[in-house]
């Protein structure tokens, strides 16, 4: 019998009162003597960097390749005792403006050190930090501006036209600007005139001190206030406090630990994934806490590979859309090696497979061929990466198994939310058979499933499928000013995650569905699924339209039941056979009706990833008789994708081909 990575704690709940019944409640193994708690006298992040500075002061910490006009050159590097003289610096600065422990501090840009800098000052000083950015929506930077009631703001001087922008109704909270960088004089004119002062990076830490007297923190105090787009409407601000995210992080180094090399000094990290995100914020916390160095990149993804080639990092985390890249250029590479060396790739690909799949662990699979045929592969991500992490989207199980061979180091894949803090499930490296899931809860975290009986999931059942429900320290506070929703997701101690899972045999967790009609696409971003179809409809040449992508696609596609008239008229006015039947496979009204819809879409300003790259017409429009609609005329996703699938994942199949 094969190994379970789960214990149980408590047992099943059967539907009462009106509450649908829940699977048993479930700890990993990693903590199945107790979930993890803080050791006493831990009170804040800032602890991890000072206590890391005092182990190594002279450690490389930050790194950046320094870029000129004629070339780019070698990475620079900030030992932890510079970056905490400059964090002091300018926490003492920020405090000197009137912002004080538990006021809210904004941080706008791009991954570099000074975004590090500016959160560690804040945490220096109880300061709750708030990321900004600007892909939740056109307005996003001013709404979270003013709901969060930012005070100070560290930007990036490409980011400040932005910030001036919206700063006449931003002005009532906002009264000081920080640019990562430099300002110009106009800009400090543009803002001085609505009361806000504009300092650059230099001028600012003039106003600071290295021996100010840092306040008392406590571990419930808040450490940052995250904006996310997870449902419909304004973002969320979800209040993660000191112990949720040290928590988190000594929950990643439990699991390292035990299940892997430990991380430390020697250690690289390749910094690139969104900083204003949790998972690249967790990440780069653990590492600082390891002592560990973190190189950013340039943040142009043209040269995401040349970086990456440069720094040689021994850590990497990416969504799959990038490992998705890398899987393509490293067989590419391979197919163009000649009949030969294909042959060969192909034998020691399969030899060390075998070996994966009988329970080897990665560096004693096959080390043989590591060293004649996977350390050239290896170099694709640098030759140093030896821990890979996955996360944001599902990984493709032909990816994962892949990079599991050639990369030469343990890759996990996870899944976590904002809410979560990051990772609340992770595969775990060397157990193969944790291929395709998310692995175990960890080690801060108990999860269970709960039933969805309108979508037919049951969490009872001999393969137990249901919503996914948390509970542990490492969970959100709350949203920020909205009790309301908060209510709805945190019921009697459980965060009602929205995700639909299926239990492993081996007690590890596969995500299958989304409970709410949200989803991510690969690259990460959430879809609103209702609100793109109410815009879509505005069309006038549809009567209904169906909505469609998933987490291992980068794009969306529709199933449209055109309007019969307008679509004939059209016919009449282009020569084409005026059949409504044949029109609707008719490829030339299958893209006016495209290109239409899109145009709709572009008036409503919805993003690009928003748009459809691909359609199905249907004559005959959504029925009860076929049961893809309620009694009420709403859409029933799950059985709209069943009738449909064919079709669906021929448009997919269409519109890739066309891009090979």
């Amino acid at each position: 019998m094969s190994m379970t990575y789960t214990v149980k704690v408590e047992d099943a709940r059967p539907a009462i009162d009106g509450k649908p019944s829940a699977g048993p409640v479930y700890r990993s193994i990693y903590a199945k003597d107790g979930l993890l708690e803080l050791p006493s006298g831990l009170e804040s992040p800032w602890q991890f960097f000072s206590d890391s500075v005092k182990r190594n002061p002279n450690t490389r910490m930050l790194g950046r390749r320094r870029v000129t006009e004629s070339k780019v050159g070698p990475y620079a590097w900030l030992t932890y005792q510079e970056v905490y003289d400059t964090a002091m610096r300018l926490g003492s600065a920020t405090r000197s403006r009137g912002v004080n422990p538990g006021d809210r501090g904004g941080i706008y840009g791009s991954n570099c050190p000074e975004w590090i800098m500016a959160m560690e000052a804040c945490n220096a000083h109880g300061i709750t930090y708030v990321p900004l950015y600007d892909s939740l929506g056109a307005n996003a930077v001013e709404f979270i501006i003013n709901h969060a009631e930012v005070s100070i703001a560290f930007v990036q001087e490409n980011k400040i036209p932005s910030i001036l922008t919206c700063l006449s109704r931003c002005s009532s909270n906002l009264k000081t600007i920080v640019s990562f960088t430099k300002i110009s004089s106009k800009q400090k004119k543009e803002a001085e005139e609505l009361g806000v002062s504009c300092f650059s990076w230099d001028e600012f830490l003039q106003l600071g001190s290295l021996d100010c007297e840092l306040p008392p923190k406590q571990k419930t105090n808040i450490c940052t206030i995250m904006y996310t787009s997870g449902t419909t409407g304004e973002p969320k601000g979800v209040i993660l406090t000191n112990e949720a995210i040290m928590a988190e992080v000594l929950g990643v180094d439990r699991l390292i630990f035990l299940t892997d090399r430990v991380v430390d000094e020697e250690d690289s990290y390749f910094s690139f994934l969104p900083l204003a995100h949790v998972y690249d914020q967790i990440m780069e916390t653990y590492c600082i806490y390891k002592g560990s160095s973190i190189g950013f990149w340039r943040g142009d993804i043209r040269y995401l590979m040349e970086d990456l080639q440069e720094l040689k990092p021994s850590i990497f985390c990416a969504v799959p859309r990038v490992y998705d890249r890398i899987y393509t250029g490293v067989s590419s590479k391979v197919a163009a090696g000649g009949a030969l060396r294909k042959r060969l790739f192909e034998y020691a690909y399969n030899y060390k497979l075998s070996y994966l799949e009988n329970g080897l662990p990665q560096e004693k699979a096959a080390p043989l061929m590591d060293r004649l045929v996977f350390e050239k592969t290896k170099q694709a991500l640098g030759g140093r990466i030896r821990i890979l992490l996955s996360g944001a989207a599902p990984l493709s199980r032909h990816v994962e198994e892949f990079l599991r061979v050639i990369s030469c180091s343990t890759l996990s894949q996870g899944y976590g939310l904002t809410e979560s803090c990051g990772g609340c499930f992770t595969s775990i490296g060397n157990v193969y058979p944790m291929l395709g899931t998310v692995g175990v809860p960890m080690p801060t975290i108990e999860a269970r499933l709960e039933s969805v009986p309108e979508m037919g999931y049951d969490a009872l059942s001999s393969e137990p499928r249901g919503e996914i429900c948390l509970r542990g320290i490492t969970l959100f506070s709350g949203y920020h000013k909205r009790d309301d929703l908060t209510k709805e997701v945190l019921v009697d101690g459980w965060f009602h995650t929205g995700d639909i899972g299926e239990l492993q045999p081996n007690g590890s967790m596969k995500i299958i569905d989304r409970k709410k009609n949200i989803f991510k696409l690969s690259q990460g971003e959430y879809i609103a699924v209702e609100n793109l179809e109410n815009t879509y409809s505005r069309c006038p040449l549809i009567t209904s339209i169906w909505v469609y992508g998933n987490s291992f696609e980068s794009f969306l596609v529709a199933v449209v039941v055109p309007e019969r008239k307008a679509l004939e008229d059209w016919a009449v006015n282009h020569d084409e056979k005026v059949d409504f039947k044949s029109l609707c496979e008719n490829p030339k009204a299958k893209k006016y009706i495209m290109d239409e819809l899109n145009s709709v879409g572009k008036k409503h300003q919805l993003r690009g990833f928003e748009m459809l790259k691909a359609l199905h017409l249907d004559p005959i429009p959504f029925d009860m008789e076929r049961d893809l609609i309620t009694p009420t005329f709403k859409l029933k996703r799950p059985q709209l994708l069943k009738y449909y699938k064919d079709h669906v994942d021929r448009i997919y199949g269409e519109v890739k081909s066309s891009k090979v």
